[in-house]
């Protein structure tokens, strides 16, 4: 298999991994946990897994070097921005809006990666962002006339922001490139941590976990839209480039709606279906154009 095709899969692996994050953390909310208590949960419970399965399965080294710190810290407080930007935004507009209106990550990409790094703007390129932007409006289920809280829309739109900075980090930053994939996910997790310790006031805010369904929200946290998604991410952002991997992000939505249906007994509307034809037919034009 050539390289374009695997950072294509992990690119839609990525993406839809990612899009499970309201799944899992809607109930921790619900169950009256708050954002700082359930990102240090997620991303500590993440780090040791990844450690054992890196440390004793996979036999992965993991030491660096101290000129890899400072370029794997950045990449920890992008990423750990836009997670505490993205999970502020559910408590203030509906999680679905939300994941809406975080997909304008790929035109943030495609502009940074234009402006600064001369990357050309394709025709398909700008094509598939068009088809992707308008389905994913189209999965917006919410009354258009419905108002929609600022202060939601200021995290969200920031979280966008901040996780598009970290795919061009990815592929941009120098001292980031030579860093193996696995270790750069090991690090991006632990150099995370301490920023959630912090925003718990040193641990003194923390609330403790006793439901074991809850735990299992957690559990489900650390593993798909944390370990999976960061690991395919990083994968697929050297192997294909940032802004296609980005654009392969429009099937994080469609991950939300399969959910919505087998678990929750949606109901697929005429919009929603035509919103998924045309998500779908943006991301077959990025795989023909990698493939050809």
């Amino acid at each position: 298999m050539s390289r374009k095709f695997i950072g294509t899969i992990l690119g839609i692996v990525a993406s839809t991994s990612y899009g499970t994050n309201p799944l899992f953390a809607l109930p921790l909310y619900a169950g009256g946990i708050s954002v700082n208590s359930v990102l240090f949960y997620r991303y500590s419970l993440a780090l040791i897994i990844y450690y054992v399965l890196l440390k004793f399965i996979k036999r992965v080294s993991l030491k660096i070097s101290l000129k890899d710190i400072l370029p794997l810290a950045v990449l920890s407080i992008l990423f750990a921005g836009s997670s505490i930007t993205l999970f502020n935004s559910f408590k203030y507009i509906d999680s679905g809006v939300a994941c809406t209106i975080l997909f304008i990550y790929p035109i943030f990409v495609a502009l940074i990666m234009s402006l600064f790094f001369k990357e050309k703007v394709t025709k398909t390129t700008i094509s598939a962002l068009f088809l992707t932007s308008i389905g994913i409006l189209l999965l917006y289920n919410g009354k258009l006339d419905q108002k929609l809280n600022m202060t939601g829309i200021t995290y969200i739109l920031t979280s966008a922001l901040f996780y598009a900075l970290y795919i061009v980090s990815v592929k941009k930053i120098k001292g980031v490139r030579t860093i193996p994939s696995e270790k750069m996910t090991f690090y991006v997790i632990l150099f995370s941590i301490p920023i959630f310790i912090y925003n718990l006031n040193f641990c003194t805010q923390l609330q403790i976990i006793k439901s074991p369904m809850l735990w299992l929200n957690v559990i489900g946290l650390a593993i798909f839209p944390t370990i999976i998604s960061i690991e395919a991410t990083n994968v697929a952002i050297k192997l294909i480039g940032s802004t296609y991997t980005a654009i392969l992000g429009a099937l994080e939505p469609l991950t939300a709606i399969f959910f919505g249906v087998l678990l929750f007994h949606e109901v697929l509307t005429t919009r929603i279906i035509i919103g998924i034809v045309l998500i779908l037919t943006g991301v077959i034009l990025i795989i023909l154009r990698k493939k050809k």
